[in-house]
């Protein structure tokens, strides 16, 4: 494999464990500050419950944006320490 090919596949691996990482903390955060403001965790697809559309939707967009903003500061900051 050419020393290229190498960095590469490096350079993507750590990104991915970087990515899910800061995914996995993004979820934490969300979660406790959600329980800090209304006193539960926000609501979630698998939990069947009485929570109102527009907690759904808040918690729904709140949790993509925040989870998908991390994940593209992570990529990129891993793909900066890379190189």
């Amino acid at each position: 494999m050419r020393e290229a090919q190498k960095e590469t596949m490096v350079a993507k691996a750590a990104g991915l464990a970087i990515a899910l990482g800061a995914a996995w903390l993004a979820n934490q955060v969300i979660d406790r500050g959600w329980n800090a403001v209304l006193g539960h965790k926000p609501p979630k697809a698998e939990n069947p419950g009485d929570a109102r559309f527009g907690e759904i939707l808040a918690a729904a967009a709140i949790t993509g944006a925040i989870v998908s903003l991390s994940r593209v500061f992570a990529t990129r900051g891993a793909a900066k320490l890379i190189k």
